[in-house]
């Protein structure tokens, strides 16, 4: 999971580029970087952690351009250090800046191959550089065939060879230069990607690419949509948008997007997030009210279970109270790199309210469980601040399986319900009863339908069903070991080895 941006306008692109990326911090709290093109040259500044952090005024300066992209990372693939930051670039042949959302579970295998066939090395472990230089080598070949005069169809052509190498999720951006700003999406459209455009009298529209709706939203720009999986969109110097769909598989949306990425007030493939997790809530309320429990209150664990924590409690007619308090200067637990992180932060992250939680029966309400530590963590400090009893609800349908498009999921060993029935995750963790969301109340809350013009989302860290690529066992185990050697690797920078800055 990563947050992208690319915005082309009628003036300098650099600050809008810097509060889209903040507004989409949420998606990627490793790294950020920013790359605009000026008419003449890409210039660029990354650097790791947050996007106020990387960026000051002496930089901000330097981003010249009217054109430009975005990126806030949290890896997936690769270590920690500024020589997997994002955006990419290279020279020819036009000058190509790319970055990207997602994940390419065949991304080792295209390193090798790149290297054999272009005599290029992909110098990283981000998967993205692997991207720009398949797409970079058709747009060479077109180029020389054509006597170096540029169509727009070389750029078809260039995605469409990409697409039947790039296997697993992703969206990109990126800018051509002198030929303008580019966006597509995986055949299957796994990850996020809409688009948008902010009209200016007596001058050309401007427009926008983004992960998330709410930077289209905010940066006052009016949304168009989705870009649909397996199309290309160009907008051009002179602003005419050209749209083409290269090749499309049935659409397999994220639902963890739903679940637990997204911000509520995005549209996530012009389904409303915020929506969807009360549908969530009120479902999950329904399946609690069947054990007639003693519930004196319904608490979210924030914050993105709050609206399933209130849907809940309307649908059991229980009050419903904020009783943990988080502290909002601690990364997201969740796409933090390391398990002793993870555990660290949480009593950092959140405190309860001692006066809402003490002598009370209390129902929380989180978006998911993983390995259920952190769960854990939070029961046993709601218990020394005085609850009488805890129940714990996940809005999402057990997690079991590891994601390949974007989501630093576990492998399947250390997901917890791989190796616990419900009662004993509930002993585990430390609940007095344990309820988890139906994966058919999920389906339809984020309006899953089998028939007709349909959305069937990507279930695949719920039911093992993956869209893309044949994940059996020793498949499994294979990327699984990959895994570990990666958060190895964190574990040896965090503890003192040099990371490159």
């Amino acid at each position: 999971m990563c947050g992208i941006i690319g915005i082309i306008a009628n003036q300098p692109v650099a600050q809008d580029l810097y509060d889209g990326m903040t507004l989409l911090q949420h998606r990627g709290q490793d790294a950020a970087g920013i790359m605009t093109y000026s008419g003449q040259r890409f210039h660029e500044k990354k650097g790791l952690g947050l996007v106020k952090e990387v960026f000051r005024s002496r930089s901000m300066a330097r981003l010249k351009g009217n054109a430009g992209i975005g990126h806030v990372r949290y890896p997936t693939i690769g270590g920690v250090g500024i020589e997997n930051a994002q955006p990419f670039s290279c020279q020819m042949p036009y000058g190509i800046a790319m970055a990207q959302n997602g994940n390419l579970f065949n991304f080792y295998e295209l390193k090798k191959q790149i290297a054999e066939e272009d005599l290029c090395n992909v110098s990283s472990e981000c998967d993205v550089e692997a991207i720009l230089h398949i797409f970079r080598s058709s747009l060479i070949k077109l180029a020389h065939k054509n006597k170096n005069q540029f169509a727009m169809d070389h750029l078809w052509k260039a995605c469409k060879k990409l697409f039947s190498r790039a296997r697993g999720g992703y969206s990109i951006v990126g800018y051509i230069g002198g030929k303008g700003l580019i966006a597509f999406r995986d055949p299957h459209g796994i990850r996020p990607l809409v688009m948008g455009k902010r009209s200016t009298e007596g001058k050309p529209d401007e427009y926008i690419f983004a992960s998330e709706s709410v930077a289209v939203d905010i940066l006052g720009f009016e949304l168009m949509g989705d870009v649909a999986p397996g199309e290309m969109v160009v907008i051009d110097e002179d602003r005419n948008v050209h749209r083409k769909i290269i090749h499309q598989e049935p659409h397999r949306p994220c639902v963890f997007e739903h679940i637990y990425l997204a911000r509520p007030d995005s549209l996530m493939d012009n389904i409303s997030v915020h929506k969807a997790r009360m549908r969530m809530g009120e479902l999950l309320g329904k399946k609690i009210k069947k054990a007639n429990l003693q519930i004196d209150v319904v608490m979210p664990v924030p914050d993105s279970a709050r609206e399933a924590a209130l849907a809940a409690s309307v649908v059991l007619k229980k009050p419903y109270r904020e009783g943990l308090i988080k502290n909002r200067y601690i990364g997201r637990t969740f796409i933090m790199p390391d398990q002793g992180a993870r555990q660290k932060s949480i009593r950092y992250k959140l405190t309860p309210i001692i006066l809402e939680v003490r002598r009370k029966n209390i129902l929380l309400v989180d978006d998911s469980i993983v390995r259920g530590n952190t769960s854990k963590a939070i029961i046993d400090m709601m218990r020394e601040a005085g609850a009488n009893k805890v129940y714990f609800a996940s809005a999402s349908p057990p997690l079991r399986n590891p994601c390949y498009y974007g989501i630093d999921m576990p492998t399947r060993e250390e997901f917890v319900a791989n190796k616990l029935t419900e009662e004993e995750i509930a002993k585990k963790i430390g609940a007095d009863a344990l309820f988890y969301q139906d994966i058919e109340d999920l389906a339809k809350a984020v309006r899953y339908k089998k028939k007709n013009n349909v959305k069937r989302y990507c279930m695949a860290c719920l039911d093992g069903k993956y869209p893309v690529g044949d994940f059996d066992d020793a498949t499994l185990t294979k990327w699984e070991e990959q895994r570990k050697r990666s958060h190895a690797e964190l574990e040896k920078n965090k503890n003192g080895l040099p990371v490159l800055q």
